[in-house]
């Protein structure tokens, strides 16, 4: 009984890992067939597979601007949360001061508040600032969640590290700056790998505030596609194609912080 147990576990391992890539296998599936095959049928594997749905998407300028407005969004997003939280997170982890307890679960507490709260107020500021159907309005949108998490995430890790490594490098006449820099943050690679992640995909897929404040020039992909619809109804592979790029950039996303994400969920507040 005791050898067949291992060999049960492997198979209910393989099964979920299984169910949990049928829907990508699907979503390729379909991206790779035209929409009257679609329509006609069930084809666990393409008759006749096509990349006309690609083709589409890269030369129609609608999704190749969605795209790349959805990845500047991001970017800026990520990184003007690593450039605030970064330092209070280090200043949390490091430091004691009155109110500092309140004041870091008030930033938690903007993390748990749902994001149709701050539409209108968002939308109305950024009319009047113009800022209104930017990528920097999402971005800076995507903050206010982005910022407190990833704060949460750091100090767990910034904590970790002990006080002694900042006692000896006082002792042999380090700045605090060059403490900071050039030993406090590459020790904490992985915390920064993980924080880098939780920003990015949050604010990827991200929808409801992406929706509301943009217009015709600055549409993310993920709005893009939920007005894929053209005067014979719904473009079925086009729309799955365009949901198989929207993987890619997640997928880079995590092969290059692989090895610091595998650390961040074993040592860190994750």
């Amino acid at each position: 009984m005791s050898s067949a147990k291992p060999w049960f576990c492997r198979g209910l391992l393989w099964a979920y890992c299984l169910y949990l890539l049928l829907p990508l296998y699907w979503l390729l599936n379909m991206a790779l067939r035209t929409n009257n095959s679609i329509a006609a049928g069930v084809e666990l594997i393409p008759q006749a597979p096509t990349l006309a749905n690609f083709q589409e998407i890269f030369s129609n300028p609608v999704w190749s601007n969605g795209f790349a407005n959805s990845l500047t969004y991001v970017a800026l997003n990520s990184a003007i949360s690593l450039v605030v939280a970064v330092p209070a997170a280090f200043v949390f982890s490091r430091y004691r001061f009155l109110g500092d307890k309140h004041l870091f679960f008030w930033l938690l507490s903007n993390r748990m508040a749902p994001p149709a709260v701050f539409l209108l107020p968002f939308f109305q500021l950024y009319s009047a600032m113009g800022l209104f159907d930017t990528p920097l309005a999402v971005a800076l949108a995507h903050c206010l969640f982005t910022v407190p998490l990833a704060v949460w995430i750091l100090e767990g890790f910034f904590t970790s590290v002990p006080r002694t490594i900042d006692e000896m490098a006082e002792l042999d006449g380090h700045g605090r700056l060059f403490f900071f820099f050039r030993i406090f943050l590459p020790l904490n690679r992985a915390a920064l790998g993980v924080t880098l992640f939780f920003c990015f995909m949050f604010s990827w897929v991200e929808l409801l505030l992406a929706r509301t404040l943009t217009g015709s020039e600055a549409k993310p992909i993920a709005v893009v596609m939920t007005r894929t619809v053209s005067a014979s109804g719904m473009d079925w592979g086009v729309l799955c194609a365009a949901g198989v790029l929207t993987i890619v950039p997640g997928i880079i996303v995590v092969w290059f912080v692989r090895k610091h994400l595998a650390a961040g969920f074993a040592l860190g507040r994750v």
